[in-house]
C-alpha cells in the first residue's frame, strides 16, 4: 500500500480495516453509509466524538441526492459539510493520526482524499485550584489535563495577536501533543528555534512521564545537578505573566501543569503571591521564602558543626546544646530523620482523605514525642529537622526544595567527617552547583548576579509597582 489514499474506495477502507483492527478494537467504530449514492467509510473513537453533533452532521450526509453530489472533496468540504473545522487529507500517517486524536474521518467512493472532522471532546475535570500552586489571593482556576483547555486559559488572560501557539508532537509511539506558547514581539527567536528543533529531534518512543520525559529530553547537560532547570506551574496567570516577559511556555497534553524556560534560581523562589499583593508586603514574602530556603540549608549543618566544636559557641548561645546523653550519633539521627521525612511525605500522598487526620496525630504522637523518650533522637535534633521539613514547603517547587535538600545532606557528612573544612567545601559544592549550572538557553543560572545587572538584581529582589502606575 502507498503513503497516499488510492482512487479505489475498498482499497482505502481495507487499509484502514486492517491499519486500525477494527473488529479488534470495541473502541473503534467504522461504518459504511451512502452519501449522494455513493458508499462512504466513516472511522472515530468511541468517547472522543460529540454524539449529538455527529447525529445532525450524519443527517446532512444522509439528505444528499445524487444530483447534488460534488465531483471534488474540495468542492465538498467547501459547500456541503456545514462545520468549521474540516480539513482534507491524503497522506495515511496523517490521516491515521488525526484518527487516533479522536477528529472523525470520512472516506467516500471517488474522492482521492479523507475528510476529517474536528468534532473531539475530551474527558476533562472540571477548571479548579491547584492543590500545590494555591495563593492568598487571586484566580483560582487552574490547569488541566486537556491541552485546548489550557491554551484558552492562557489566551483569555492575552488578548494580543503577537500571542503564538504552536502544535508539536513527540514521541513515535505516543506521538504526545506539546504547545508552545510566547510572544512573537518579546521572545528570543534564536532560542524559540532551538526548542523546536529540540523537540522535532526528540528520538523516544513515548513521553511516558509527559512533561519530566520532555525536560530530560531538552536538557542533556550536567544531569546530576540537582537545581531545576525548568519552573513548572499549574496556574494558568502565572504562566501569561511568563509569556508577557518574553519566556516560553510547553504545554504537554494529558499533563495539568506548564513548563517555563528559561529559567534561573530567582524564577523558581517567585510565586504567584508577590504580585497579588501590594510591593511592600509582595517585597516581605519574597524575602521571606529566600530567607527560609537559606535556612533550610544551613541549620542542620551548622547545629552539627557547634556540637563538634562547642568552644566556638557564644555564652548567650549555650543553651542550644544538646542536654541528654547522645545515644545514637548526631550525624545519623539527622540522615534518618531527612529520610524519614520523605517517607512521610509518601505515606502522606498515598493516605486516604479520612484516615489522614489519625494517621497523621498517630505519627505525631510515636515518632515525636516517644522516640525522643526511647533515647533514639535527641530533642534537639527534632526541632531542627521538623523546622526544615516544614520550611520546604514554603518554596512552590519540588525540585528546589530536593536540590538544597541534597545540598544539605552533603554538607552534613562532610562536616561530620571532616569538621569545619567539610562544611567549608559543602558551602563550596553549593556554591559551584549554582554558578556551573546552566539554563536551558545556555545562560547563568545565577543571573543577575554572575554577570552582575544592578536594575534586574534590584527587580529580582524587591517587588515594584507596575510599569505605567501613577506616581
Amino acid at each position: 500500500m502507498t503513503e497516499t489514499m488510492s482512487s479505489s474506495f475498498q482499497e482505502n477502507v481495507d487499509y484502514l480495516n486492517g491499519k486500525l483492527y477494527v473488529g479488534k478494537n470495541f473502541d473503534v467504530v467504522s461504518r459504511i453509509i451512502t452519501v449522494g449514492g455513493r458508499n462512504a467509510a466513516m472511522y472515530f473513537i468511541d468517547g472522543f466524538c460529540k454524539d449529538v453533533l455527529m447525529q445532525k452532521l450524519l443527517q446532512h450526509f444522509m439528505g444528499l441526492t445524487e444530483d447534488k453530489m460534488p465531483a471534488t472533496p474540495e468542492e465538498m468540504m467547501k459547500n456541503f459539510i456545514p462545520y468549521v473545522e474540516v480539513d482534507l487529507k491524503d497522506q495515511w500517517k496523517d490521516i491515521e493520526y488525526n484518527i487516533m486524536c479522536g477528529v472523525f474521518a470520512l472516506i467516500i467512493e471517488g474522492y482521492d482524499k479523507c475528510i476529517l472532522i474536528d468534532s473531539r471532546t475530551y474527558p476533562a475535570r472540571s477548571v479548579g485550584e491547584p492543590e500545590k500552586d494555591k495563593v492568598l489571593r487571586g484566580s483560582k482556576d487552574g490547569f488541566v489535563e486537556t491541552i485546548v483547555f489550557n491554551t484558552a486559559m492562557i489566551r483569555r488572560r492575552i488578548r494580543s495577536t503577537h500571542l503564538c501557539v504552536e502544535m508539536m508532537n513527540a514521541g513515535t509511539t505516543s506521538q504526545t501533543d506539546i504547545a508552545i506558547c510566547y510572544m512573537d514581539n518579546r521572545v528570543d527567536h534564536v532560542f524559540l528555534e532551538k526548542i523546536k528543533e529540540r523537540i522535532r529531534n526528540i528520538k523516544v518512543d513515548a513521553l511516558t512521564m509527559n512533561q519530566e520525559s520532555l525536560a530530560e529530553c531538552l536538557y542533556d547537560r550536567k544531569w546530576y545537578n540537582p537545581f531545576p532547570k525548568f519552573k513548572f506551574t499549574e496556574r494558568p496567570d502565572t504562566a501569561a505573566a511568563q509569556i508577557l516577559e518574553g519566556n516560553i511556555i510547553l504545554l504537554v497534553d494529558n499533563s495539568p501543569s506548564a513548563m517555563i524556560t528559561p529559567t534561573s534560581v530567582f524564577d523558581v523562589i517567585e510565586e504567584a503571591d508577590d504580585y497579588y499583593f501590594p510591593p511592600i508586603t509582595g517585597t516581605y514574602l519574597r524575602f521571606s521564602r529566600m530567607i527560609i530556603a537559606i535556612l533550610t540549608y544551613f541549620l542542620t549543618p551548622t547545629f552539627l558543626l557547634l556540637m563538634q566544636y562547642p568552644e566556638y559557641i557564644p555564652e548567650s548561645f549555650q543553651f542550644i546544646m544538646v542536654r541528654e546523653a547522645i545515644n545514637i550519633p548526631l550525624i545519623f539521627q539527622m540522615l534518618i530523620l531527612e529520610l524519614a521525612i520523605d517517607g512521610l511525605r509518601l505515606a502522606a500522598v498515598n493516605t486516604p482523605n479520612m484516615l489522614s487526620t489519625p494517621l497523621s496525630v498517630m505519627a505525631a504522637l510515636v515518632l515525636g514525642e516517644f522516640s525522643v523518650n526511647s533515647g533514639w533522637f535527641n530533642s534537639e535534633v527534632m526541632l531542627y529537622m521538623a523546622f526544615v521539613a516544614i520550611a520546604s514547603y514554603t518554596q512552590q517547587s519540588y525540585e528546589l526544595s530536593y536540590a538544597l535538600k541534597f545540598m544539605r545532606i552533603i554538607n552534613l557528612i562532610l562536616t561530620a567527617i571532616f569538621g569545619i573544612w567539610g562544611y567549608v567545601a559543602g558551602i563550596l559544592i553549593l556554591i559551584i552547583a549554582l554558578v556551573t549550572n546552566r539554563t536551558v538557553s545556555n545562560q547563568s543560572y545565577i543571573y543577575p548576579i554572575f554577570p552582575f545587572n544592578a536594575k534586574q538584581l534590584k527587580h529580582q529582589l524587591f517587588r515594584s509597582r507596575l510599569p505605567g502606575a501613577m506616581d
